[in-house]
């Protein structure tokens, strides 16, 4: 099989060319030849094809709450937003992935049910330090924290004392620890119902705070430190203070932080509530100008999807937070770089490189480049369309980006050189799979 286009993304650069593949992996890279019609050809014109996007914040939620969401349904919305490989969030699932008997209950679920490949990171919790060395030869890719309340009961926070018993385990095994980063002791209980009383119920201190602390620790023990969803001004500073220092920390940010403000939530819209909140304009600047920067490494979505119920409109105080933007994520990521003078490069290097990087994945995924995996995403950077809810593959439609008008259409992806997802008609094959393979070596982002 061979995929041609004029545009390709590629490593060392933007370039007409043709990807050779055999097997589902990429054999080579050869010039572009308009000449060539052999059979297996795929000429995909002047599309974009780029790296099939990696996510590495996905809340996927089967087995335990699969009413919210489950990996089909996921899987489907992530293929259709040129995402081929997603890193499945130790919650909000029932089990939580805290031992080694949850994250097989994870991978018989999503068996068979896979549109795109399926990695998994493990918990870190009060009380299970004992669990991480099983759940690392499992195969998990590394674990995620939360400081602050997560918002379920199986997933309580940890301690600072918590983490010192676990990231002597992640040193010694050289995986990540993912943290949500917001210092308890600076949030305030919210009684308002308002956005602007949730908004200052979390502040940008409670970031700052929390990321000294880890900034701190992962000094001290060695361990690869990945900040999530970084929201605020103050915090990109810290990590860039820390980053220039030679801590080993690391930091995404979300298509949310990146698009929306404080003023672009209208009153009651819970559809906008996400933790971290979405803060004012200097906040989201800070926000591009730390991806500009190198500060923030990579663009991950924190897909968190609730049933239409949880969002209690109007009420700020009592509804879920989260947002689900698994198949919007590229569009609305392009949408702000475009306008702000970014590459298709650098897309690829926050939302495919990057991320395959933190996850252990580079060997395979994230580059086009031979010996990876066929995992291709064909795109039109330059049509729009507006964002119809009612069209989304997730399992439930509510979505902040309702009626927003969006730059790049996603015509087809590819998972290991086969179609997943054709924007002109319907493919029903499960070809994605869970990641049954043990972590390679975490590294810096790039």
């Amino acid at each position: 099989m061979i995929v041609r286009s004029n545009r390709v993304v590629l490593p060392e650069g933007l370039a007409p060319a043709s990807i050779h593949i055999a097997d589902g992996t990429i054999l080579r890279i050869a010039p572009h030849d308009p000449e060539d019609s052999r059979h297996g050809l795929v000429d995909l014109a002047d599309l974009v094809v780029s790296p099939g996007l990696v996510d590495t914040h996905v809340h996927v939620n089967e087995p335990g709450r699969t009413e919210w969401e489950g990996f089909e349904t996921a899987t489907r919305a992530a293929a259709a937003g040129g995402v081929t490989t997603i890193v499945d969030m130790p919650l909000n699932s029932i089990p939580a992935t805290t031992s080694e008997e949850a994250l097989d209950e994870k991978r018989l679920a999503a068996n068979g049910r896979c549109l795109v490949d399926v990695a998994f990171w493990g918990g870190v919790v009060p009380g299970n330090a004992g669990q991480l060395e099983k759940l690392i030869e499992a195969g998990v890719r590394g674990f995620k924290c939360f400081l602050a309340p997560s918002g379920v009961e199986e997933f309580p926070a940890v301690t600072e004392e918590d983490l010192r018993l676990a990231m002597p385990i992640l040193a010694r095994a050289n995986v990540p620890l993912l943290v949500h980063a917001e210092s308890p002791s600076h949030l305030t209980h919210q009684t308002d119902l308002t956005y602007q009383a949730y908004l200052a119920s979390r502040p940008p201190e409670a970031e700052v705070e929390a990321i000294k602390m880890m900034i701190r620790l992962a000094d001290q023990f060695a361990v690869l430190t990945h900040i999530v969803h970084v929201t605020a001004a103050e915090a990109v500073d810290v990590l860039a203070d820390a980053q220039a220092g030679g801590a080993p920390i690391t930091a995404e940010t979300c298509p949310h932080y990146l698009t929306f403000t404080a003023d672009d939530v209208p009153e009651g819209a819970t559809v906008f509530k996400c933790a971290p909140p979405i803060r004012d304009a200097r906040h989201r600047d800070a926000l591009w100008d730390g991806l500009r920067r190198g500060v923030l490494g990579l663009i991950a979505t924190d897909h968190s999807p609730s049933p239409p119920a949880l969002k209690v409109p109007g009420d700020f105080a009592r509804a879920w937070g989260g947002i689900s933007s698994l198949e919007l994520a590229l569009p609305a990521v392009w949408t702000g770089a475009r306008a702000r003078g970014f590459s298709l490069q650098a897309l690829a290097r926050w939302m495919s490189v990057a991320p395959a990087a933190l996850a252990g994945l580079s060997d395979r995924k994230g580059a086009i480049a031979p010996g990876r995996d066929a995992d291709l995403v064909a795109w039109d950077p330059d049509d729009s369309f507006v964002v119809d809810s009612c069209n989304l593959q997730q399992r439930h439609k509510h979505t902040p980006y309702a009626g927003a008008r969006l730059h790049g259409i996603v015509r087809k992806t590819f998972l290991r050189g086969r179609p997943v997802w054709d924007r002109e008609k319907e493919i029903d094959t499960k070809t994605g799979k869970p990641d049954p393979a043990a972590p390679g070596p975490a590294g810096r982002l790039l």
